[in-house]
């Protein structure tokens, strides 16, 4: 008895010595991780807001397109990197989201709240109409589905007078709330970048909370999750709802800047686009999404002018296709994967030197 009462004791001593070494590894890489996730996203957010006095015309207004496409490409993260949909219809809710802000602005102009309601609203009662019908399909059928909802909403706003035909309609006044008058062009250029980053705040916490640890499962292996009790339609549902509203909030702010809306927005090669700038920052990365946009913009930029690229402007689509074959190629798992390579040859880097140590040590 006494021997077998006092064996677990050693093993106990043993794993509560090792413990804290345990500890001591895993705090490097939450600190990391608080810093990759939270800090480096919050003082890029705070260097745009402090370097928009210094910027001319053109790179203020470059950088408010590029944080308006970084929403919408942010909204369609929650189906391609959340729940693993991916949709060729997304351009859809985008523009009528636009489209729904200028005409609930009307002749004379409009509120701030009123406009921003409406997209909300018109973007995401079409994405529950397209979404509850989608969702029963899967795989290909499903991306055949998106875009055929695309293409048909894209046809009602090209072919119906109310909505302004191929000409589009123009927004007569920008939408104000209180000080904020979005007619400034920096108070617009603070009004976008305080969205961009509550929107990321938002898919980040939905991301680390059970609806998005349930979105993680169904895009693993929905079946399992089925199982398990999760009623998986629903939750996919949902996360399509989010996506297509917040595309329409990125409409509403595109709408702002533009005071022109026309049926380009919503043709389908915007819905690929959008899907390239995921690809090409790193699917399931909310900073990939960003970075992916921000790649694809200043790419589409710098292709298309005649200052830098010459004659070759004007066959920037091709240019831009081959980079994008290029980037693709050499990184496949996007922007973010080559923080990704830099971690795994620091870390054979110290594996190497650990067990070059080690060996010196055994010769001694």
């Amino acid at each position: 008895m006494s021997d077998t009462s006092y064996t677990p004791l050693p093993q106990s001593n043993q794993a509560y010595a090792e413990a804290p070494a345990v500890s001591n590894q895993s705090r490097p890489i939450r600190s990391k991780s608080v810093w990759m996730s939270t800090v480096l996203p919050l003082s890029v957010a705070l260097l745009l807001a402090l370097a928009q006095p210094f910027w001319s015309g053109y790179l203020s207004d470059l950088v408010v397109k590029i944080m308006i496409l970084s929403i919408f490409a942010l909204s369609l993260h929650i189906l391609v990197g959340g729940a693993g949909l991916v949709s060729l219809g997304h351009a859809a809710y985008f523009g009528l989201g636009a489209y729904a802000a200028v005409k609930a602005a009307g002749q004379d102009g409009s509120s701030f709240a009123l406009m921003l309601g409406a997209a909300l609203a018109a973007s995401g009662l079409y994405a529950l109409l397209v979404g509850a019908l989608s969702l029963r399909t899967k795989g290909v059928y499903f991306i055949m589905v998106t875009l055929a909802f695309a293409q048909l909403a894209f046809f009602v706003v090209h072919d119906v007078g109310y909505f302004g035909g191929s000409d589009g309609i123009y927004l007569m006044q920008r939408p104000a709330l209180g000080a904020l008058d979005l007619e400034n062009a920096t108070t617009l250029y603070y009004v976008v970048l305080a969205a961009l980053v509550l929107v990321y705040a938002f898919i980040a916490m939905l991301r680390h909370s059970r609806f998005g640890h349930a979105l993680a499962g169904i895009r693993v292996n929905e079946q399992r999750m089925r199982a398990a009790g999760f009623a998986t339609y629903w939750y996919k549902l949902a996360g399509f709802v989010i996506a297509g509203t917040l595309a329409g909030l990125a409409g509403f702010l595109l709408a702002a800047r533009d005071a022109v809306v026309n049926p380009e927005l919503l043709a389908w090669h915007h819905s690929g686009e959008v899907l390239l700038m995921l690809i090409l920052g790193g699917v399931g990365s909310l900073r990939g999404a960003v970075l992916g946009t921000i790649t694809f913009v200043l790419l589409k930029e710098l292709l298309s002018t005649h200052a830098i690229m010459g004659n070759a402007a004007d066959h920037w689509q091709l240019t831009l296709g081959m980079a994008i074959i290029v980037l693709v190629a050499l990184l496949p798992k996007g922007l973010v994967g080559i923080n990704d390579r830099w971690q795994k040859k620091a870390q054979a880097a110290a594996a190497q030197a650990s067990a070059a140590s080690h060996q010196g040590a055994d010769h001694d």
